[in-house]
Order: C-alpha cells, then sequence, then structure tokens
C-alpha cells in the first residue's frame, strides 16, 4: 500500500483543472474533426459528441465521490479493491493503462504529423511501409524526441509538469476560442450542409471515438495524494473539466463546419486548421491553430505520463505488478521507473507511421469504456456494503448516477463488438487489444484472489 509521504503535495485547484482539461482536449480536435463531420454530418457529429458527453459525465460523477471517498494515487485502483478485490483491480487498472499508454503513443504519433503540416517536405529516410503509409526517419525523429522531453519533464517532478500544462493549456485555449468566435462571425450556415449522414452507423462510428477524446478527467483520482485542496472541491473541479470538454468538442465541430463546406472538407489535410485560415483569410491563421494543436499534444501527453505512471505504481505497490515499477525517485517524488517505461513505450511508437492514429484511438476507447464501467459498479456496491463510508462528495442521494453509469458503458461496450457498423477494426486493432491483454493475463494469473483496501487513512486536506 503507498505510504502518505510518497509523493509531495503540491498541486492546486487551478493545477487540477488544467492537468484534467488539457487531458481531454489534446490533439483530436485538430486532426480527426473532418472524419467526424464526414462520417455524420456537422449536427450528426455534435450530437454524437453530446451523446457521449452525458456517458463521461454520469461516469465523472461517480469518478468524483469515489475519489474523495478513497483519496489514494491509483484511483480507479482502489475503487474496484474495495468493491470485489485484487483480481477485479487488476483488470480496471490494466484497462485504463492501456487507456492511457495509448494517448501517449496517440501523441508521440500526432506530434511528427503536425510538423508535417508546418513542413510538408520535411521526410526524408525512407525506412518502410506500413497499411500503405511510408514511414521516414525525420518523420519518427521528431516524435521521438518529443517523447524523450515529455518523459524527462514529468520524470523530474509532478509540479515542473503541471507548470508545463497551464502554460500549453491557456494558449490551446486562446487559439481554439479563435476559431469558434472567429467562425460565428465569419463562418456561413450553408457550410454545415449536410447536417447528417451516413444513418446510425454514422452516428455510431463518431461515438466510438469519444471515449478515448474525453479520457482525461480520471488522471485527477490518479493524483489523489498529491493534490492540496479540500476533499469535496476535488469531485466539483473533476465535473467542471468534464463539462468544458464537452462544451469544447462540440463548439469545435460547429466551427469547422461553418467555415469549410463539404468539398473543402473533403480535400482538408488538417481541418481545424484550414478552417481557421479560411475564417480569418489567411495561411498564416492556420499556422496559428498548429500551435495551438501543438499546445494541445503537449498537454494531453503529459496528463497522461502522469496519469499512467501514478496507476502502475499502484499496482506495484498491491504486487499486481513488479515492486520496480513503484519505486519512488527520493528527490523528485515521482514514480521514476513506471515514467520511463511509458515514455519508452511512446518513444517507439512512431515506428508504426501515421496510421496508427486511429488504431490506438479505437482500441484504446474500448478498454478505457470497459474501466469506466467496472468503476461505475463498484460506485454501485460500495453504496451498499459501505454506506458508512464518508463520502465529501456525493453523487446524488439513490444510486442512479451509477446504475446510469453502468448502463451507459455498456451501451459503448457493444459499439465496439464484431457486427456492429463501428466495430474494431480486423486485424490492427483487435491484434493491439488482444495482445495487451494475453500480457495482462501473465500478471492476473499470480495475484492472490482477495487482497483487501485500507480505506481509513485519507490524503487531502480538511
Amino acid at each position: 500500500m503507498s505510504k502518505s509521504d510518497d509523493f509531495s503535495k503540491v498541486l492546486s485547484r487551478a493545477d487540477v483543472i488544467v492537468l484534467a482539461f488539457g487531458a481531454m482536449i489534446g490533439w483530436g480536435w485538430v486532426v480527426l474533426s473532418g472524419d467526424w463531420i464526414s462520417k455524420a454530418g456537422s449536427i450528426g457529429s455534435m450530437i454524437a459528441f453530446f451523446i457521449g458527453g452525458i456517458m463521461v459525465m454520469f461516469v465523472g460523477l461517480v469518478y468524483s465521490e469515489l475519489t474523495t471517498a478513497l483519496p489514494k494515487t491509483g484511483g480507479a485502483h482502489h475503487f474496484a479493491q474495495a468493491a470485489f478485490g485484487s483480481r477485479a483491480a487488476f483488470v480496471v487498472s490494466w484497462s485504463i493503462l492501456l487507456g492511457y499508454v495509448s494517448v501517449v503513443a496517440f501523441e508521440a504519433v500526432a506530434l511528427p504529423t503536425v510538423i508535417e503540416y508546418i513542413f510538408p517536405n520535411y521526410q526524408v529516410g525512407y525506412m518502410w511501409t506500413i497499411a500503405g503509409w511510408d514511414v521516414y526517419f525525420s518523420w519518427v525523429a521528431v516524435g521521438m524526441v518529443g517523447s524523450i522531453i515529455v518523459t524527462w519533464i514529468n520524470f523530474i517532478g509532478v509540479k515542473q509538469a503541471a507548470v508545463l500544462q497551464l502554460i500549453l493549456t491557456v494558449l490551446l485555449a486562446v487559439v481554439g476560442l479563435s476559431l469558434i468566435f472567429g467562425s460565428a462571425i465569419g463562418g456561413e450556415v450553408k457550410n454545415m450542409d449536410p447536417l447528417f449522414t451516413g444513418g446510425m452507423a454514422g452516428l455510431m462510428g463518431v461515438m466510438i471515438m469519444t471515449p478515448f477524446m474525453f479520457v482525461g478527467f480520471d488522471v485527477i483520482p490518479q493524483m489523489a495524494e498529491e493534490m492540496n485542496i479540500p476533499k469535496k472541491t476535488v469531485g466539483k473541479v473533476l465535473i467542471l473539466s468534464v463539462a468544458l470538454a464537452v462544451l469544447w468538442y462540440i463548439l469545435i465541430i460547429l466551427g469547422v463546419s461553418l467555415s469549410l463546406n463539404e468539398g473543402q472538407l473533403k480535400v482538408a489535410s488538417l481541418p481545424t486548421a484550414d478552417a481557421m485560415g479560411a475564417v480569418f483569410g489567411s495561411a498564416v491563421f492556420s499556422k496559428i491553430l498548429i500551435l495551438g494543436g501543438i499546445a494541445g499534444i503537449l498537454t494531453s501527453w503529459n496528463a497522461f505520463i502522469i496519469g499512467g505512471s501514478r496507476v502502475m505504481y499502484a499496482m506495484a505497490q498491491d504486487g499486481m505488478l513488479p515492486k520496480w515499477f513503484g519505486q519512488i525517485h527520493p528527490k523528485y517524488k515521482t514514480p521514476k521507473n513506471a515514467i520511463l517505461v511509458i515514455g519508452l513505450l511512446a518513444t517507439f511508437c512512431p515506428l508504426l507511421g501515421r496510421p496508427a492514429l486511429v488504431w490506438l484511438v479505437d482500441a484504446g476507447g474500448l478498454s478505457i469504456v470497459i474501466a469506466y464501467f467496472i468503476v461505475s459498479v463498484s460506485f454501485v456496491i460500495l453504496r451498499k456494503t459501505q454506506p458508512e463510508l464518508q463520502r465529501p462528495f456525493q453523487a446524488g442521494k439513490s444510486n442512479i448516477v451509477g446504475i446510469l453509469a453502468s448502463i451507459l458503458s455498456i451501451g459503448f461496450i457493444v459499439l465496439y463488438m464484431p457486427g456492429m457498423p463501428a466495430s474494431l477494426i480486423w486485424p490492427y486493432e483487435w491484434v493491439l487489444f488482444g495482445a495487451w491483454w494475453i500480457v495482462g493475463l501473465i500478471f492476473f494469473s499470480r495475484i492472490p484472489k482477495m487482497k483487501s483496501i485500507d480505506i481509513s487513512t485519507t490524503t487531502f486536506k480538511e
């Protein structure tokens, strides 16, 4: 079990908000907005994100209550352990870990994609072709160098990472809001046609991406022992970050839809950047939006190294992973080995090329929703088995929030299954998902059947 002095309690309320919001925004709003609109139409894609946002909001309420009741590094790991025991804790943690690692790897692939937009002829040193996409050494090198830098910032301390997050999130917000307000003034409603396209298949195709886009609020519970804020405030901050992210994605889709017509969207390499240029009548503004995109890459990248390393730390502390992953740096107070392993995985991911973007989004999304389902059920179980547990933030008097979160999570899991219009792609996405769980089974088989969690201690200030 983790000790209260393992981590430095240095994160303020502002730190927590920007870490969560920055994690949820990332880079997807720049590179994938055109795909969303093409699949479901302008209004259809906004509805898909609204539905996804409802699911995430209910799950966010569940997380808010459980985080204030069990404020321990690892978050969901301890929620499931308190409700079901160590094996359930492993499943939820391993699921979250794939989601987090996939986001970190996604950003390592996204960074050279952004640079390609600014410097279209920088690719040299052909290496190989994957899924019809040529991989070049210069492209890979950009992703690798970026990964090494972000990993190092996280290695030397969470406060340093939080300061970086604040600066980048402000830049991200200013650029994104410029597009939103610019499109409201200079955009045209006729550009939004078609409002709907693709039918239910199109709607579901966008919906399965939303868990991956919204993942990030659950980074907050992973940092429970590093926050220096009142318990009740944690729940409010978590819900606020989710609401802001839902609003952000819907407004970005609206902004792009108003700025580019259907024909322009089809030929746009980065639709959101092209929309910014179209609204302000200059390609310079497209480059400015790319700066916001780079900020989004780094905020998400940064937050998920923090979250993923804390999950690995919690698993190692409970004997589910080798103790080596749970070692804390004596000076920097960070889980040094866990950070280095996640950073190493991300550093090699650019070798897969750009096709890895979609594979990681979908495979990571399924894993994340599985974790949401287990946490939601844990909420319901703990309400019944441990009613005396102190809950500074309560998600309602009844279990309805947890029940609805569980039902919505199941609905999203079904969308990924074979036979559904939006199922994972064979073989790439299923192989990625399956390989992760084959490795997980090796660790799972070594876990004792039951292992209780000590819920008597708290680490937030009152």
